[in-house]
């Protein structure tokens, strides 16, 4: 079986263990042939942890050689690293979802082009709800986030409103709006708003409240959704990843399901 080339850009937290996870549990189907990071010392750190040396791309030298290209670096970047592989030809999955909504034309034109983009769960469960109940009419999608005020900092919202979320001394509500203020106000913090939105009923429909309190402990995101369906209510609490507390262990977790279940002829789930 020819395997799947796949290129990774972004060596952080996640972006590592998918590294870790191509070169081990989706062996069988995937071959890691390149990484790109615009920390040099993220890529040198990953191709140690790695015991082998790993080609290091520019990002189009990076979709040019892979036939699948996973994003894992940030919203700043994920819009466009979409853009190139769509206009390429090149199977991508994106992790920092909220960059995509800007640039969220890019989605239809990879339809027009049959250009698959992959985009996990993440850190949330009930989006197999959500896409169900979409094919009727959905009247509300809710999203309550409750995190430790250190899985906060340096969010533009917070510098904007000069909230010092580190005094933060009982649970405090810090942002109410929509989940397309929510991924521009906390754009390494909720990108699961972004796929609820993507899911649902829209960026703007999608209403979104962030929570944080210092006894927090865990990510904690529930999700309410009504409709002609009836009503769904999932909360999942998520344990932070022990390398990155803005990130979720369960979303790295999602990330790699996604790339296994690329891999697979049996899908199961909506």
């Amino acid at each position: 079986m020819t395997k799947i080339k796949v290129g990774i850009i972004g060596c952080g937290a996640m972006g590592s263990e998918i590294a870790k996870a191509c070169s081990a549990r989706l062996s069988v189907s995937m071959e890691l042939v390149a990484i790109c990071d615009s920390d040099e010392k993220k890529t040198e750190l990953l191709s140690r942890e790695l015991n082998k040396k790993v080609r290091v791309l520019t990002i189009d030298e990076l979709i040019k050689e892979s036939d699948l290209v996973v994003e894992t670096a940030s919203a700043a970047v994920s819009g466009d690293v979409a853009e190139r592989c769509v206009m390429a030809g090149k199977e991508c999955l994106i992790m920092s979802v909220g960059g995509l909504l800007p640039k969220i034309d890019i989605l239809r034109q990879a339809n027009e082009k049959k250009v698959k983009v992959h985009i996990p769960s993440g850190a949330l469960c009930g989006i197999d709800g959500l896409k169900s109940a979409s094919g009727g009419n959905i009247d509300s999608v809710i999203l309550t986030t409750r995190k430790p005020p250190k899985g906060l900092v340096g969010a533009p919202y917070l510098k904007e409103k000069g909230i010092d979320v580190l005094a933060v001394k009982a649970e405090t509500v810090i942002f109410e709006g929509s989940a397309a203020e929510a991924v521009k106000g906390f754009p390494a913090n909720v990108n699961v708003s972004a796929v609820l939105s993507l899911a649902g009923i829209g960026a703007e429909k999608t209403r979104v409240r962030i929570v944080t309190s210092p006894d927090y402990t865990k990510n904690t995101h529930e999700v309410e959704v009504a409709g002609d369906f009836g009503k769904i209510t999932t909360k999942t609490e998520n344990v932070p990843s022990k390398n990155n507390p803005k990130t979720s262990a369960l979303a790295i977790y999602s990330a790699i399901a996604t790339l296994e279940g690329i891999a697979k002829s049996v899908r199961v789930g909506t």
